[in-house]
């Protein structure tokens, strides 16, 4: 059965303590991997009483550990992205172009759709050369200082960037990163009026990339993809040369089939 549009749907129709059950899951990353009951409360803003039941619920079903003081994401997770990397077809579309690229060049690539402030990468393949530990699929990387990012936030509209950008704080990652929201809006727009972006050790030093859009048969902006190299290896404007044509051409083929 199709589910109604999102903005016809009464709050009737949600289930909170599923909402609820997700953030929680949500709250651990990177930097958190591991927190008590009273850090998951705050981050997700939740009593601490409904905290550890949603906690303890979730060690149940084993999607979380606990330690006796600490809990942590199990692997059981995984399957959650599984059943995305499964169900969807953007993915099994992605892998095998993304290869192709990656071997071309022997670097890595990897694409992403926007999801809230970040990038979640949904299919990337290497070439088995060190380039960066966060192109793998299920990463989430932020937006404003990738390239895959900005083409994505170029795809909004005016207004709907400028909302994007009223919520960021916009941390130095690097000290080539920017950080000015005017700049920031500024280089978007490039990115939007060129078609394609590039970012040099914004978000990790070491790191060079080149992105494009995705687009569906409609013209709508699906995903992004991606070429990068360590700068030891290949210089920002060799890049954009030798890695940009093999993209355009991803993007040309996968129009007709997304």
């Amino acid at each position: 059965m199709a589910l109604p549009p999102t903005e016809s749907r009464g709050t009737a129709d949600i289930v909170t303590s599923l909402q609820q059950g997700l953030r929680v899951i949500e709250v651990f990353d990177q930097d958190r991997p591991q927190l008590t009951i009273a850090e998951v409360a705050r981050r997700a803003d939740l009593s601490r009483a409904a905290a550890r039941r949603y906690l303890l619920t979730l060690a149940e079903m084993g999607y979380v550990k606990h330690d006796g003081k600490t809990f942590a994401l199990s692997v059981k997770v995984l399957r959650l992205a599984q059943s995305f990397m499964h169900s969807s077809r953007l993915p099994r579309l992605l892998q095998p172009q993304l290869q192709a690229i990656a071997a071309a060049l022997q670097e890595s690539s990897s694409a992403g759709v926007l999801e809230g402030d970040d990038v979640i990468s949904v299919a990337a393949a290497g070439s088995g050369r060190l380039t960066s530990s966060t192109l793998q699929p299920g990463t989430r990387v932020p937006a404003y200082c990738t390239a895959n990012g900005r083409v994505l936030l170029a795809a909004l509209s005016p207004e709907a960037l400028d909302a994007w950008l009223r919520r960021q704080t916009l941390p130095a990652r690097t000290t080539h990163t920017l950080v000015d929201h005017d700049a920031l809006r500024a280089e978007v727009q490039r990115v939007r009026a060129r078609g394609h972006a590039l970012v040099d050790q914004e978000f990790e030093l070491g790191l060079r990339t080149v992105a494009v859009p995705l687009r569906n048969f409609k013209g709508e902006v699906v995903a992004s993809a991606n070429l990068s190299a360590h700068a030891s290896r290949m210089r920002m404007d060799e890049l954009a040369e030798r890695g940009l044509p093999l993209l355009l051409q991803l993007q040309a083929q996968l129009q007709s089939l997304i």
